[in-house]
């Protein structure tokens, strides 16, 4: 049966069509909407779960911290109770002093009849004297309470950038000697008339010493950059044999090139041993010059980059950012490379230096405080200073000349010896203790430990050595008796 559609009907089915696919297509993007907020609901949750875990955990860090400085200040509450009451026991023992000296006083004016002037020194040696002794007993107590702590991590932090620390040492001296293929090469050298000779020492500014040592002549300056360029120079002219002034004159200038290549090659391997980088190219080239210098035989830049490794390790132990201890460290003697050319010391020299070429503030007063010249005010300047007294002071670091190595262990016995009760002095270890021998019946233990302190104490003010000198003062009582 065929059933006739008008446009009306066709028209209402095709608006009911669409209405149902808009419904379905409304009905899909609800279903999506509410699995995106199901989705967005959980991701809230583990955000929140997330954050309240994180909390905790900074919570209970925050615990532990606030629970670590509290047992801190109990302990720096009871060490300044400690102090306190031995402040108090001093203070007893000067009362009780004080009351000794009136008694005593008023006993010597009764039985000996003495002037006031001589009652009033009698009681003054003695009050000395006991005094003396009641400070050394405290002294001694208060020091041992104070130097395990503090002594102990001092040492730690130094001992352990020094144990870490390999490091190779190198004599240098004023005269280099070279080594000829054969004793007639001694003749090209000097030329004839001794043109050649007169050519090379006015060219290089380098004595050269020919005598009757065999198959060798010597290079003498007080530059070793220049005693080195010679040294080159007279290397490539023996090697290639042609010696005459026009050669030398090319050679050298090919030498000085060479060696201003290794100066600035040896400086950029410098800034890599001590990990730092972003320097002026001039200060790169004069740090690369201290290759060829020595101070007390050792070398000059290998005693830079010890120092920069010291103080960067002591830096870390000490939570200080290493890189401007290490960079004032490896910096700190470049002024050795100008004192012969400038005015002035050599941490003056270096400071001005680095702070022309960009280095830091902080950089420039630790170069200049390293020697005590300026009062250092930053943490990098005193670890500056104890990174160079470390690398110069360990043993076998440095040697020093005979005469001024016997003047002090002179002035060190001399010292000693001007105190009373000593019997005998003696500077041992090269100068690095010094051993006292006192007479048992003038001086007792405690005075033995003033003598000790007031040695070391007048070493201290008046010597210059590296590293530390220990003194002992031995006290020995001997009792000899003959059977008959």
């Amino acid at each position: 049966m065929r059933i006739a559609l008008s446009a009306g009907s066709v028209a209402s089915l095709l608006a009911v069509g669409v209405l149902i696919a808009v419904l379905a297509v409304t009905w899909l993007m609800v279903r999506r909407l509410q699995a995106a907020q199901r989705r967005s609901a959980a991701e809230t949750e583990r955000a929140r779960t997330w954050a309240e875990e994180q909390a905790a955990q900074l919570r209970a860090e925050l615990d532990r911290r606030e629970e670590r400085l509290s047992e801190e200040l109990r302990r720096l509450r009871a060490q300044e109770e400690e102090l306190a009451e031995r402040s108090a026991e001093v203070e007893r023992a000067r009362r009780e002093a004080a009351e000794l000296v009136d008694r005593r006083a008023g006993a010597l004016e009764r039985a000996a009849g003495l002037t006031s002037g001589q009652a009033r020194a009698e009681l003054v040696r003695a009050a000395e004297s006991e005094a003396r002794r009641e400070a050394a007993v405290t002294v001694r107590e208060i020091e041992r309470a104070a130097k395990e702590e503090g002594e102990q991590r001092a040492r730690g932090i130094v001992a352990g950038a020094i144990q870490r620390l390999a490091a190779e040492q190198t004599a240098e001296t004023a005269v280099s000697v070279f080594r000829l293929p054969n004793e007639e090469m001694k003749g090209r050298i000097i030329g004839r008339e001794g043109r050649n000779i007169r050519t090379f020492e006015a060219v290089t500014g380098v004595n050269l010493i020919i005598d009757d040592t065999p198959a060798s002549v010597q290079l003498s300056c007080f530059d070793p950059v220049r005693r080195e360029t010679a040294r080159l120079t007279l290397e490539q002219l023996v090697e290639d044999g042609r010696i005459h002034p026009v050669r030398i004159e090319h050679v050298h200038e090919r030498s000085r090139e060479e060696v201003e290549r290794r100066c600035v090659r040896a400086g950029e391997d410098a800034l890599l041993a001590a990990r730092l980088g972003g320097m002026h190219p001039e200060l790169v080239r004069t740090l690369g010059t201290l290759r060829y210098r020595a101070s007390y035989g050792q070398n000059v830049l290998g005693h830079l980059v010890e120092s920069a490794h010291l103080a960067g390790m002591m830096a870390a132990e000490l939570g200080v950012d290493p890189e401007p201890v290490r960079r004032a460290a490896l910096l700190h003697d470049i002024g050795k490379a100008m004192t012969h050319e400038v005015e002035g010391s050599h941490a003056a020299i270096g400071a001005e230096f680095a702070r022309r070429h960009g280095e830091p503030a902080d950089v420039v007063h630790a170069i200049a405080a390293h020697h005590g010249e300026v009062e250092p005010r930053t943490v990098e300047a005193v670890l500056t200073q104890a990174a160079d007294a470390c690398s110069g002071g360990r043993p076998g670091a440095r040697k020093e000349s005979l005469e001024v190595y016997v003047r002090r262990l002179e002035r060190l016995e001399e010292i000693a010896r001007a105190h009373d009760g000593v019997a005998a002095v003696y500077a041992m270890q090269a100068g690095r203790e010094v051993r006292v021998m006192v007479r048992p019946e003038v001086v007792d233990d405690l005075g033995a430990q003033v003598i000790a302190r007031e040695v070391a104490k007048q070493v201290a003010q008046e010597l210059t050595y590296p590293g530390q000198i220990r003194v002992t003062v031995v006290r020995e009582s001997r009792v000899t008796e003959v059977a008959r």
